[in-house]
């Protein structure tokens, strides 16, 4: 990060202060802002941070314009290609991806950590059987803290990293767990001979009568669809995140938060909206009624899954998405059924349709995985669960980035006021 240049804040003819400008290894310069206030006694006013660097970090790079995404430099694309989401979690984690020993070791570390305290399953029993899997993990994930207090020390690099591998191992016990619990099913304990995706699919959609043969083109799917969910930039949750952290909570408190907020509409739930979606269609019949429908802005349906705030060409994920999700459709000949011949046919209109290639309205990444999870038997209502165990990692990630950063300062966002201004209270409230 260099300080090479300055801008000047000027109120018409007056100069109010000078400002550096920083800049990256790539991507927008920015206006360091700290000392504004103090040179003008004003704040700047951002709704929604859109325009505003909160932190400065090194984990993943995003250029909307250009459709391009980066995990600590590598291209999503030759990552999604070449590499497992646990080669993903360790490059997240440390900066590099791992040589063979290095892999070999992060993978026995995190087989060994998949179980979870006996327990953690008491909470279980408190929820009703049709609560959603997400308050459920909320309140399961948070409770983590209460059996794994002994390396809670934020400021210890090695507590932070065993907090990590728990956290990353656990979380797919976890999600499995919700899903068992929701249906009535017993819960399925890791087996260390399989991967970790192996592990996860076994415990989600196993029963104790039959075994379990792991599917290596669904197990590829899955893993995929971690690997392209595993960090995306200061997003919403992984804001969230930081900013619990920054108060020094510790990281089942701040991924707890991340989770909570991940299940807004607005942020994780867009797979499960775009099944919703797919339902109420229906049929490929109503297909052009439907399209008619999301032309007309009186009307309130959108499809969902088409387009992104960020990317503002063509979702580099969805490419990758789409390869996988024909792979799946085709193994499990599924080409004809009524949802993905829907999805499939809804998919080919939008790309050719002059109205959505105008406003680059593409298909996205959760267009194509909420299609994939339903292929491999997940309800919708696990959509959002399965996205925050692919995030888990980008969270933790960015979460040890900021403790380790020695300027990190608790956070503590500015407000523009337009409340009423002093007054006191009438005499007839006052009391004596």
């Amino acid at each position: 990060m260099t300080k090479l240049r300055s801008v000047t804040l000027n109120e018409k003819t007056q100069s109010l202060c000078e400002l550096p400008i920083l800049s990256g290894t790539t991507g927008p310069d920015v206006v360091d802002i700290q000392s504004l206030y103090q040179q003008t006694g004003m704040f700047t006013y951002d709704p929604g941070f859109t325009s505003t660097a909160s932190c400065s970090s090194s984990i993943t790079y995003i250029d909307g314009e250009k459709g391009i995404l980066l995990y600590r430099g590598y291209p999503i694309e030759q990552l999604a290609e070449h590499c497992t989401f646990l080669e993903v979690c360790y490059l997240l984690l440390n900066g590099e991806l791992p040589n063979t020993d290095e892999m070999q070791q992060f993978e026995g570390t995190i087989t060994m950590h998949t179980m979870v305290h006996d327990q953690l399953t008491n909470f279980f029993k408190g929820f009703r059987r049709d609560a959603h899997p997400m308050a459920i993990m909320v309140a399961v994930v948070g409770a983590l803290s209460a059996f794994y207090h002994d390396a809670l020390d934020i400021k210890s690099k090695r507590d932070r990293d065993i907090s990590a591998i728990r956290l990353i191992a656990k979380v797919p016990t976890i999600v499995a767990m919700c899903h068992k619990y929701s249906t009535g099913l017993p819960f399925m304990y890791p087996q260390n001979k399989l991967s970790y995706v192996e592990n996860f699919m076994r415990m989600m959609l196993g029963t104790p009568c039959d075994d379990f043969e792991p599917n290596p083109v669904l197990v590829k799917a899955l893993d995929r669809i971690l690997i392209l969910h595993a960090d995306h930039e200061q997003n919403a949750s992984t804001s969230t995140v930081r900013l619990a952290g920054s108060s020094g909570a510790n990281p089942y408190a701040c991924i707890t938060a991340g989770i909570a907020c991940l299940w807004g509409a607005a942020h994780g739930g867009a797979n499960e909206a775009v099944l919703n979606m797919l339902e109420e269609i229906g049929d490929v019949s109503n297909i052009d009624k439907y399209i008619n429908k999301a032309k007309d802005k009186n009307d309130p349906f959108r499809l969902m899954g088409f387009g992104h705030r960020v990317y503002k060409n063509y979702d580099p994920r969805a490419k990758l998405m789409r390869e996988t999700c024909h792979e799946v459709l085709t193994e499990l000949g599924l080409h004809d059924d009524k949802i993905f011949k829907l999805a499939l046919e809804l998919e080919r209109i939008a790309l050719e349709d002059e109205y959505f290639i105008e406003k680059k309205l593409y298909p996205n990444v959760d267009y194509y995985s909420g299609i994939v999870l339903h292929a491999l038997g997940i309800p919708s209502n696990m959509f959002t669960a399965m996205f925050a165990m692919g995030r888990t990692v980008g969270w933790i990630a960015n979460w040890d980035e900021m403790i380790a950063d020695p300027d990190q300062k608790i956070g503590r966002p500015r407000q523009l006021y337009t409340g009423i201004t002093r007054r006191d209270v009438p005499q007839h409230i006052k009391k004596g």
